[in-house]
């Protein structure tokens, strides 16, 4: 079963183009993303922890990489063996999510640059891709904790740049969470176990997403900066 990252139809160079026109930045931005990134080395690899995303600015960049890793890698299983009965709509929509998720992956990937954190490994073993509706309650899953993933993690970043990039993404991440959610059941993208009282979004700490993601990756995630959120 094909689930590696690289195993995509959007190639980096375009994908990093793509993105740069799509997020409204240039080059010269993601060159100090980089270079930014690249004074704070904080990530670790155990063998006990698996890897670190680190502290800081640079942690957060990396936890929303892990994020969108383990995303593009799912939605590139999706469409490379298409779940029996997919229909024209849902192949054209679930492929833009895809192509989606590529670009934010490989923007992160570009934008940490040496601070970046490795490749993940993923472990789909639960899912039956052959099935819609294990598909659909998955890439739900995934794209509702992606959303409060973002959400939780935003009042951390220091960096006006980096915030304004995140809030782009999560806006288009909350547009896939609906589409989702409709194609389960419509009308469902503003049920309450998303939106709260005040039609707000809920959100996820670090310490929560990160056992959730985990269950998907052979190489486990951690974030010991930000545990001190558990609940």
């Amino acid at each position: 079963m094909k689930t590696e990252t690289e195993n995509n139809t959007v190639g980096p160079d375009m994908a990093r183009r793509s993105f740069l026109r799509y997020a409204g930045i240039g080059a010269a931005s993601v060159g100090l993303l980089a270079a930014t990134a690249s004074c704070h080395k904080d990530h670790a690899v155990t063998p006990s922890a698996g890897i670190d995303v680190g502290a800081g600015d640079t942690g957060i960049l990396n936890f929303a990489y892990a994020l969108e890793q383990l995303e593009a890698a799912f939605y590139i299983q999706v469409i490379a063996t298409p779940y029996t009965g997919m229909s024209p709509a849902e192949l054209t929509a679930l492929t833009s999510i895809r192509d989606h998720e590529i670009l934010h992956r490989n923007f992160f990937k570009a934008a940490l640059g040496a601070s970046a954190i490795q490749s993940l490994t993923v472990d789909f073993s639960s899912i039956d891709f052959t099935s819609r509706t294990s598909v659909l309650a998955q890439a739900k899953a995934f794209e509702d904790t992606g959303v409060m993933a973002y959400d939780g993690a935003g009042y951390l970043i220091q960096n006006p740049t980096y915030l304004t990039l995140a809030g782009k993404i999560v806006s288009v991440e909350a547009r896939h969470a609906a589409l989702i959610r409709d194609l389960i059941t419509p009308g469902s993208f503003v049920a309450s176990d998303v939106i709260d009282s005040n039609g707000l979004n809920n959100s996820l700490t670090i310490a929560q997403v990160l056992p959730i993601a985990n269950t998907y990756l052979k190489t486990k995630v951690s974030a010991a900066s930000y545990n001190y959120k558990a609940s």
